[in-house]
């Protein structure tokens, strides 16, 4: 029997509920503040639509740090080579770059969209854009529609509302007010894929602001005793550090702060020697050479990474090939705060898990399922986030449909 379901949200995660509810026979009505769907999905497409990473499954879900048990119900269902098909489906090829991530082929988000939307529209999904939700019970929502209070009544409604990160382009956070007032269990929305502020000298903010920090690792002690060691790339900013390698480390260095109210890691300016090998071409030394000039001639050290070693090191400790190999391999970085979450390319927190049940319905509102970042899990870049956005939508998704057989 046909039912009306509302899905509140056009982005992966709400597109994928709609999608499943459609095709077992329901009516949908997706919902969304913004004038267009999916404008984070395709901003994120700019640079480059990674869409999932083909590496093991077993790999692949520890991804998702203490939350992995938890999603993947979700994922095993729909993982990277499930979503990989589907977009095949639509008739998008992908391929696997050198990193085992997977793109489309063109690298771009906005074809893939096209496609999609238009398989919903086929399957009589409806969209109401421009309407931004006010209030929530089971089975009714109430939007501001350009000025005007509009009710719309369902027989199951999904959230799939995002974060709070880029907040310009729709996830702006606000359904925590509104869910909380209906006693759903929220962790706090938090900066994850994050940059992070430290206290440089003067000397490298004016100098060496901008630059970038390429063929590093960084390695970090866990308050669990574990030591993640992770090579990569990242920028030195004027106030602290921006990049990839940074936002691998996020969920480590923003849990440190929020405990002791700074983290640190170590870097590695060359992951790839020993400090024996480093030791053998620094002893290469020549009478009246200049330290900068002994550097990028023995290690090819010149810079910012020179002023990094300056940064940390008393001169004392960098005058004898052993002291300045071994400062080399671990040069200390502090951080005091988290770049803002209206900044970063991802949010943590949000709905928790013991607020859902197995299939993602609200404890406290029945018949409302909760779908995407709005729920309260993380993942590092690399296709892990949107993964589980289009995972948990379909997982919300089967939720309402089965749930609806059994209140006919």
């Amino acid at each position: 029997m046909q039912k009306n379901v509302m899905v509140i949200g056009a982005g992966p995660a709400g597109l994928m509920a709609a999608e499943t509810m459609a095709a077992a026979g329901h009516q949908v009505h997706v919902y969304d503040a913004k004038p267009s769907a999916c404008r984070k999905f395709l901003l994120a497409g700019v640079g480059g639509m990674n869409i999932t990473h083909s590496e093991a499954y077993d790999d692949f879900i520890q991804r998702y740090y203490d939350k992995a048990d938890w999603l993947d119900t979700a994922i095993r269902q729909f993982d990277g080579q499930a979503l990989r098909a589907w977009i095949h489906d639509l008739g998008v090829d992908t391929f696997v770059g050198s990193s085992g991530r997977v793109f489309p082929t063109d690298m771009k988000a906005a074809p893939l969209l096209r496609h999609w939307l238009s398989r919903l529209r086929e399957a009589d999904v409806v969209f109401h854009m421009r309407h931004k939700m006010l209030s929530l019970e089971a089975g009714q929502a109430r939007f501001d529609h350009q000025g005007d209070v509009v009710v719309a009544k369902a027989d199951a409604i999904v959230l799939a509302m995002g974060g709070a990160s880029w907040p310009k382009l729709g996830s702006d956070g606000a359904w925590q007010t509104i869910l909380s007032e209906q006693g759903v269990g929220l962790a706090p929305l938090q900066s994850a894929n994050c940059g992070f502020y430290s206290h440089w000298s003067e000397h490298l903010q004016t100098k060496f602001a901008g630059s970038p920090l390429k063929g590093i690792a960084f390695n970090m002690r866990l308050a669990s005793g574990e030591r993640v060691m992770k090579k990569g790339e990242c920028i030195v900013t004027r106030d602290g550090m921006e990049g990839s390698l940074i936002y691998a480390f996020s969920k480590y260095l923003r849990d440190q702060i929020n405990a002791s109210g700074e983290a640190s890691l170590t870097i590695d300016l060359m992951p790839e020697l020993s400090v024996q090998q480093l030791q053998s071409k620094l002893k290469n030394t020549k009478a009246k050479e200049s330290f900068s000039k002994y550097l990028k001639r023995t290690l090819g050290l010149s810079g910012v990474k020179t002023a990094l070693l300056y940064e940390a090191f008393q001169k004392q400790r960098l005058l004898s090939p052993a002291g300045l190999a071994e400062c080399v391999k671990q040069v200390p970085v502090s951080f005091y705060r988290t770049k803002p979450i209206a900044e970063v390319i991802s949010s943590a927190g949000g709905v928790q898990q013991k607020s859902v049940d197995s299939t993602l319905m609200l404890q406290a509102l029945e018949g409302v399922f909760c779908a995407g970042e709005m729920l309260d899990w993380e993942a590092p870049t690399g296709g892990y986030l949107l993964t589980a956005c289009f995972a948990t939508g379909r997982l919300a998704g089967q939720g309402v449909c089965q749930w609806l057989d059994t209140h006919k």
